[in-house]
């Protein structure tokens, strides 16, 4: 990365600010997948070993730079502190005096909590007032929420600014060697699959992988916008009419590259979007009117297998169907039981396809799972991240 990191700084008795991506899925008040909170782990326990006053920041939700009291991070502490194993301390504001106050009561090596940034109608525009209120806190600034290294928040870019020293943690250091690593360098066959719902999320994505990979799967709802960009019929599908003509012109670059672009030969459609709704399994040339595609047939899973099985390195991003209905969801699960068995560099690149592989319980069994979907594609693309860049270089 060229940039100075957590090892090279001394944090002993320092207050030290960590940026977390702790925007974890809550149920009535309990957070249902720590997933987010165990990776920012490694970063928070060595601080503590080391002797640091540590002090988290995250945002969670969307409460729109208001405070909503149902986006308090209380759970998040009480899970963490679960985790740690020690008493976390959660303020109930993220900057001011009653936050500089507790902070004066920290003890090196214990943890407190702020409350979420995204309270403070700053954070999104990264108000230089609001981070230089964070900055007030902080010895040494460690950016560990890799979730939102794409945003150039107050909290994640703005604060580096006019803190000392500023650095990444150890989350950070590993997604970006791990997912570089692998697209810059990659082991061949190379093969990419990428899907979710639309096109027009991924279009940077795709036309910087077509410059790399040797294979490229499409699946999910934006397969239905490039089999419309094959004239096919798609009945009620979700298709991007704006982006047909994006997708043919995708279609003859992966072409004109020599990528081998792969697209559903079936699907399984659905009379309505709906968990109980009436389905059945067609060619992509028998979707009738009134039905969607929600998911990639079988025959599909085995064509997208058999240019997996010789692949070294796969990276995913996007599920295949609606995943979250059991009913569209064997697709994605097919697919990921088949990378789970590659002897292959496998990395999913968080949001919904970490969410899928670890419903289908195959988590362990990939390379890596990054906990951040735009952060990951942004990387894909080989562009930079603007709260890694404001970091301290070497």
């Amino acid at each position: 990365m060229n940039k100075k990191i957590l090892k090279d700084v001394d944090v002993k008795d320092k207050q030290v600010l960590v940026r977390v991506d702790f925007n974890v899925p809550m149920e009535d008040g309990e957070v249902t997948d720590d997933n987010r909170i165990r990776a920012a782990l490694p970063t928070i326990e060595y601080l503590m070993e080391a002797d640091a006053k540590v002090i988290l920041m995250a945002h969670f939700g969307r409460p729109g730079g208001e405070v909503k009291e149902e986006l308090r991070l209380d759970p998040v502490a009480k899970e963490l502190a679960n985790l740690l194993n020690k008493e976390v301390v959660k303020t109930d504001e993220t900057v001011g005096p009653e936050v500089k106050e507790a902070i004066s009561q920290l003890e090196s090596g214990e943890v407190l909590l702020l409350e979420n940034t995204r309270f403070n109608p700053g954070e999104k525009k990264n108000d230089p007032e609001f981070a230089q209120k964070l900055a007030e806190l902080a010895d040494v600034y460690v950016n560990d929420a890799f979730g939102a290294t794409h945003r150039a928040h107050a909290s994640t870019a703005g604060v580096a600014e006019y803190v000392k020293e500023a650095v990444p943690g150890f989350l950070i250091q590993n997604e970006i060697k791990t997912m570089k690593g692998a697209i810059d360098n990659p082991e061949r066959p190379f093969v990419a699959i990428i899907g979710g719902a639309k096109v027009s999320d991924k279009i940077e994505v795709i036309k910087s992988l077509l410059n790399k990979i040797d294979s490229l799967l499409i699946g999910g709802g934006m397969a239905n916008t490039f089999l419309a960009a094959q004239d096919y019929e798609t009945g009620d599908s979700l298709v991007e009419e704006d982006k047909i003509s994006l997708a043919k012109e995708l279609l003859e670059l992966a072409d004109e590259k020599g990528v081998n672009l792969v697209l559903p030969i079936d699907v399984v459609i659905a009379d309505d979007f709906a968990a109980d709704a009436d389905h059945k399994v067609v060619a992509v040339d028998e979707i009738e009117s009134g039905w969607q595609a929600l998911d990639i047939g079988p025959e599909t899973v085995e064509k997208f297998s058999e240019v997996v099985k010789d692949a070294k390195t796969v990276v995913w991003n996007g599920p295949m169907g609606v995943f979250e209905m059991d009913a569209f969801a064997k697709g994605t699960n097919q697919l990921a039981e088949v990378l789970a068995d590659l002897d292959a560099t496998t990395i999913i690149g968080g949001g919904d396809s970490a969410a899928a592989v670890r419903k289908a319980g195959l988590d362990k069994e990939m390379t890596h799972i990054s906990t951040g979907g735009g952060a990951s594609l942004q990387l894909w693309q080989g562009k930079p991240l603007p709260a890694v860049e404001v970091l301290d270089d070497e």
